[in-house]
């Protein structure tokens, strides 16, 4: 349940960092922003883990975190090309 929780909260704070950040106006409510927070952090996670030697298991570090939120970004394009955000 505390695995939900910190999704939630961690999916809401890279979410708004991505919004932030984004060039431009990005409107969108509180659970979309959460699920754009925990789907950059899965893009993210997946090609970076992919490409490091330890795998998945590394932990928390500064350069995921970037990457998440890069990765948020990266799906605040994509829905606005397609036309969802």
């Amino acid at each position: 349940m505390f695995n939900l929780i910190g999704a939630v909260i961690s999916g809401f704070i890279v979410g708004w960092l991505a919004q932030v950040f984004y060039p431009g106006e990005v409107e969108t409510n509180w659970v979309m922003t959460v699920l754009l927070g925990i789907g950059g952090s899965l893009l993210a996670g997946t090609i970076t883990a992919s490409r490091s030697p330890g795998g998945i298991n590394q932990g928390v570090s500064r350069a995921g975190c970037l990457a998440s939120v890069l990765g948020a970004m990266a799906l605040i394009f994509i829905g606005r090309r397609l036309g969802w955000i």
